[in-house]
């Protein structure tokens, strides 16, 4: 990665860029309230907590799709990755669940960087069914390996997140106390993430993103941004895994499945790639939605499905992108 690119100073900013800065973490500070309402927004904290962890999971794809441009069929096997290597951490080796968490998140880094390796000297649709093809790999790897994963039962039995210190006792057995842990956790990430997108790799990505022939005339190293980019989406995307197996003390199969990849596909879609809040946003009304057409209708997923393309239609920027346009007469698409 060269060093004039990717490591470039701040110290010439214009005067105006540095008057802009603070406004750059306004969304990020907005976000966090809005999740920290969130309990008292949805009919029950469990649903919350969800939609706060698929938050953190569709974030991390959309620094691969929205702000990378890549098309990626398999972040299943990211999230459903850092799930069983979590859940195995703690049911089988009997590892804290600080540690266990932070295993999850390093095997996501792992596959994310497998997944770099093996995928990205290919574009287009060719990079989207390899990453669909390894996925599905992953997928009958945890089916067949019933001793570790536990199969097509999936692997139970994970124990509680819970904090015993001297001065501060929780529990996760608290439907309240567990989404606010892991609320924390989840903050800590998406500001991590705030901060990347702000840095010589983000503008890199984004020179990318808007022009590869341009970007890599300008001295940028297209794959290994591409690749670093990938492994830290893999380690975000690990890191929910793990706090989703804690959440529902279960592991499922289903966490590595192609339905999964495209979920994420679309709390990203609906709420506006390429933006910091829309992933947010898609996954609390993706989420909200199945909850509240599940309880109306057998057919909810195919109400779902229409409403969806509905709002990809009218909305094609998608929710947040249709409220910056509208509202604020700004470009949906970042500036970093």
């Amino acid at each position: 990665m060269q060093t004039s690119t990717l490591t470039r100073s701040h110290h010439g900013a214009r005067p105006s860029a540095r008057l802009q800065r603070p406004k750059r973490w306004l969304d990020l500070l907005g976000t966090l309230a809005f999740l920290s309402l969130l309990p008292w927004l949805v009919p029950h904290q469990s649903l919350a907590t969800s939609m706060l962890i698929f938050a953190l999971f569709a974030s991390a794809y959309n620094l691969v799709f929205g702000y990378g441009g890549m098309l990626s069929l398999g972040h299943a096997a990211l999230f459903g990755g850092g799930a069983y290597a979590a859940g195995i951490a703690a049911v089988h080796a009997q590892l804290p669940w600080g540690l266990s968490l932070l295993f999850g998140a390093v095997v996501g880094l792992g596959i994310g960087v497998i997944f770099a390796f093996l995928s990205l000297r290919v574009r287009g649709i060719y990079f989207a069914m390899i990453t669909l093809a390894l996925a599905q790999c992953a997928y009958f790897f945890a089916y067949r390996n019933a001793n570790w994963t536990g199969g097509d039962n999936g692997l139970r039995g994970v124990p509680p997140l819970q904090i015993d210190w001297e001065f501060l006792q929780l529990s996760s057995a608290d439907p309240l106390s567990k989404y606010y842990l892991i609320f924390i956790i989840v903050a800590g990430a998406l500001g991590l993430l705030r901060a990347l997108l702000y840095t010589p790799l983000g503008r890199s990505l984004s020179m990318i993103r808007q022009n590869e022939q341009r970007a890599a005339a300008c001295g940028v190293p297209v794959l290994r941004v591409r690749q670093l980019t990938f492994a830290i989406s893999g380690l975000l995307s690990g890191l929910a895994g793990a706090l989703y197996a804690y959440h529902i003390g279960t592991v499922p199969l289903e966490t590595l499945s192609v339905h999964l990849s495209g979920q994420v596909v679309m709390m990203v879609l609906l709420g506006g790639m390429a933006t910091f809040v829309g992933p947010v946003v898609g996954a609390v009304v993706f989420l909200g939605a199945e909850n509240l057409l599940s309880d109306l209708t057998d057919y909810w997923q195919m109400i779902s499905g229409i409403l969806f393309m509905l709002l990809v239609l009218f909305f094609s920027k998608g929710i947040w992108g249709g409220v910056q346009t509208i509202g604020q007469g700004r470009p949906a698409e970042p500036k970093p």
